[in-house]
Order: C-alpha cells, then sequence, then structure tokens
C-alpha cells in the first residue's frame, strides 16, 4: 500500500493566498482537478510523486498538531523561500540527527519540512 495523495483542509475562497505558499516556497506544481471536482473549489498539487490535495472547508478549523511532513534535499532553501514570502518558522532540535522546522499554510495548517539526508 501507498499513499495517493495527502489532503488538508482550507477556508472558502482562500486558494490565491495558499498559491505562492506553495508553489513559491515548497516547490509544488499546481495540477488542474477532474473537470467533475472543479467546483468544489480546492487546489491539486504535485511534486515528484508527492500529492497534495487542498479542499475547501466551510467552517475551516487548522490542524495544529496532525500535519504532513515532507523530505527535501535542501531544507536551507526552502526555509529562504518561506522567510521571503513571510512564513515564520519554528526551528524543532527535540530530535538531535534530524533537521526539520514547522511552518503553517496560510490556513493555518502546521506542515513539517524535513531534511533528507
Amino acid at each position: 500500500m501507498k499513499i495517493d495523495h495527502v489532503q488538508l483542509a482550507i477556508p472558502p475562497e482562500s486558494e490565491e493566498a495558499q498559491r505562492p505558499f506553495w508553489i513559491e516556497g515548497l516547490g509544488f506544481d499546481e495540477v488542474e482537478k477532474p473537470q467533475e471536482l472543479q467546483g468544489r473549489g480546492g487546489l491539486w498539487l504535485t511534486h515528484g510523486s508527492t500529492n497534495v490535495h487542498l479542499g475547501v472547508e466551510k467552517d475551516h478549523q487548522p490542524a495544529l498538531k496532525a500535519h504532513p511532513a515532507f523530505l527535501t534535499p535542501d531544507l536551507d532553501l526552502i526555509a529562504k523561500r518561506l522567510q521571503a514570502l513571510k512564513h515564520p518558522l519554528q526551528w524543532d532540535t527535540s530530535l538531535p540527527t534530524v533537521r526539520r522546522f514547522f511552518v503553517s499554510d496560510p490556513a493555518g495548517n502546521r506542515i513539517e519540512i524535513m531534511e533528507d539526508t
């Protein structure tokens, strides 16, 4: 078994606010949603074999503890991109052998970025 995609909830009409974070900051590409699902709003994103769906939720409550964790070969580059977009990073050193930080997307969802060594 393998994961096809991770879905995170976003508030209605927040797609434009999400694009810079996911595309410029994290390096994802936007993928066109199937025509049958386009009326629901949201975004589909991909980076290599990693797929993220941002689904619209009317009464959105951000995920503050639950989160996806993404591996990157260049943690510092991703950190610089996100900081340039004014997204505060929370560096975590609780695992001494893992370089990582947490950041929130524009909807407040927690995201973990880890260095792939």
